[in-house]
């Protein structure tokens, strides 16, 4: 049989991509999308398979920002999903949304964070802002004109949000902010940033507060973008505030209001961090399947197959917990916290498994970059760090598990 040596059909013909792809796909999980999620998959998937996966490995051994793939999807009308017309969004579900980056995190992760970054941006903005806001600032980050950026995590405050020390001060007409962000990601490149500083550091969480920031205002810098891990289409950043003032009608929600903000965003966020999480899984899978299919023709050792079957089940079962969540967030709007963190917490924890599999199943091959599963296992690390990392999730479920018990 031939040695995987050269780079896989499906980052070279987007019609094998599709091709593949499609041969994955479980009709347990598409049972659980309507006909218009599906076509919102389908517009996706295409897009990925000709815009998007073809460069990912060049993004990823470069260090490229994904502009260009991100900006066809931006055109192809696909960034919006979750947000209304009237602000160049779409008005799909969070089902369809999910669906959205699970396909485009298949293709490329790294233009997934990119894509989801800018909803995370635009998100609080259409929640907690004006809609003089919301008109000025949401479609240029919906249709790739700008790009935005959530600046929460700080040197000494990661998952503990309520212990930034980045200050806000009431200054005149607004206030003016001070302090430092780190991990921002998008943070060199963002037009918008969506910024979260207190008010008063005694008051905890009390003293949170969200505002929206011009990228090319005053006293705004950036340091140079952080070498990482994985995702290295899309960039990271610190960012450095010095007496930047801030307008008053910059203001999300009420003085003190941020942490219900932070809290409304999470959910948004988690789920695309899932997403992620199962995007991975397939894509680690799928390279291992087509580099197998090289090796050993259509017909697996047993052992193989094995593992193969194990890692299946494995990913359909990370595919009905996403769509299961997402769509209670759709019916519900506010599913409990550990429901949130199970998603977040088992889907996240799935990629990173499935590419250690995929790494493992492959033997020797496993580590050749053009095969791509290095890159899975690479990229796959951060989703369990970011967006609360899977220890806070376990806690966050084992409180809820608790006051569950408590009111029995």
């Amino acid at each position: 049989m031939n040695t995987p040596t050269a780079p896989l059909d499906i980052d070279r013909d987007p019609e094998a991509y599709l091709a593949w792809h499609r041969a994955i796909d479980e009709s347990a999980a598409d049972a659980l999308l309507s006909q218009r999620e599906l076509a919102v998959r389908a517009a996706v998937r295409d897009v990925v398979a000709h815009e998007v996966a073809p460069r990912a490995a060049a993004a990823d051994r470069d260090h490229v920002f994904v502009h260009e793939s991100y900006q066809a999807l931006a055109k192809a009308g696909l960034a919006g999903l979750i947000f209304p017309e009237n602000l160049s969004g779409t008005g799909d579900t969070n089902v369809a949304y999910a669906a959205a980056v699970e396909e485009i995190t298949a293709g490329c992760a790294a233009t997934s964070l990119v894509y989801m970054t800018q909803m995370h941006a635009a998100y609080p903005i259409m929640t907690a802002g004006s809609d003089e806001l919301a008109e000025r600032y949401i479609p240029g980050l919906l249709t790739g004109t700008t790009y935005g950026a959530l600046a929460i995590t700080e040197p000494n405050a990661g998952s503990d949000v309520s212990s930034l020390r980045t200050v806000a001060t009431s200054y005149g007409n607004g206030y003016r902010l001070n302090g430092a962000k780190t991990f921002i990601t998008t943070g060199d490149k963002a037009d918008v940033i969506i910024c979260f500083a207190t008010i008063d550091r005694s008051r905890g969480r009390d003293g949170i507060t969200a505002f929206v920031l011009d990228g090319r205002w005053p006293g705004l810098s950036r340091g140079t973008p952080l070498s990482k891990l994985g995702m290295n289409g899309s960039s990271t950043a610190e960012l450095f505030f010095d007496d930047v003032d801030i307008p008053l009608d910059h203001l999300l929600g009420e003085p003190g209001g941020g942490w219900s903000i932070v809290m409304n965003s999470v959910t948004k966020s988690r789920i695309s961090a899932a997403a992620q999480g199962v995007g991975i899984a397939r894509a680690a899978y799928l390279r291992t399947l087509c580099a197998l299919k090289r090796l050993h023709g259509p017909r697996l050792p047993d052992e193989t197959a094995f593992a193969l079957a194990t890692l299946r089940g494995q990913i359909l079962q990370g595919r009905l917990l996403l769509f299961g969540v997402a769509r209670q967030v759709d019916l519900a709007g506010a599913p409990p916290v550990g429901q949130i963190g199970i998603m977040k917490q088992s889907c996240t924890d799935l990629g990173w498994h499935a590419a250690r599999e995929a790494v493992r199943i492959l033997g020797p091959y496993g580590d050749l970059a053009h095969l791509g599963v290095e890159r899975c296992l690479r990229d796959a690390k951060v989703t369990q760090i970011y967006d609360g990392t899977n220890e806070v999730q376990r806690m966050l479920i084992a409180r809820d598990t608790a006051q569950a018990v408590k009111e029995l």
